[in-house]
């Protein structure tokens, strides 16, 4: 995956990630890699004022990954329809990722190894070497 430029001012807005199990198109072609970039406030506000999350609100989670999830392999567009028909897991890990970057501003977490003790972190991501 290509390295993203980052903006003068130093502030990270896309994050690539590596879904763990993949979007199946309707060719049969699994698509992994990804980049979603940060949440802005119009993002949150257009998407609850949707009538499909004030229909249902779990809805709105589809809503704001169509909308922030600004490429997914050689899908030429991230629509609501392709968050419908991602796998759970992957779901689950995307609003991981939305709650980590847009709450948390980063997308490490700390781990100790089983093993020695040792204290670490891991990118979540999936764009750091060795990543998923």
């Amino acid at each position: 995956m290509t390295a993203l430029a980052e903006p003068t001012s130093g502030l990270r807005t896309e994050y690539p990630f590596t879904l763990p199990r993949g979007y199946v198109d309707e060719h049969g072609v699994v698509h992994r890699d990804g980049v979603m970039r940060l949440a802005t406030a119009r993002d949150e506000i257009t998407t609850q004022a949707d009538p499909r999350a004030k229909q249902n609100p779990a809805y709105l989670t589809v809503l704001l990954l169509a909308r922030t999830v600004t490429t997914l392999g050689a899908v030429s567009e991230v629509d609501h329809f392709v968050v419908e028909n991602l796998f759970a897991s992957d779901l689950a890990f995307l609003q991981d990722l939305y709650r980590r970057i847009n709450a948390d501003g980063h997308t490490e977490v700390g781990v100790s190894c089983p093993h020695c003790g040792q204290d670490f972190t891991v990118d979540v991501a999936g764009d750091a070497p060795g990543g998923s």
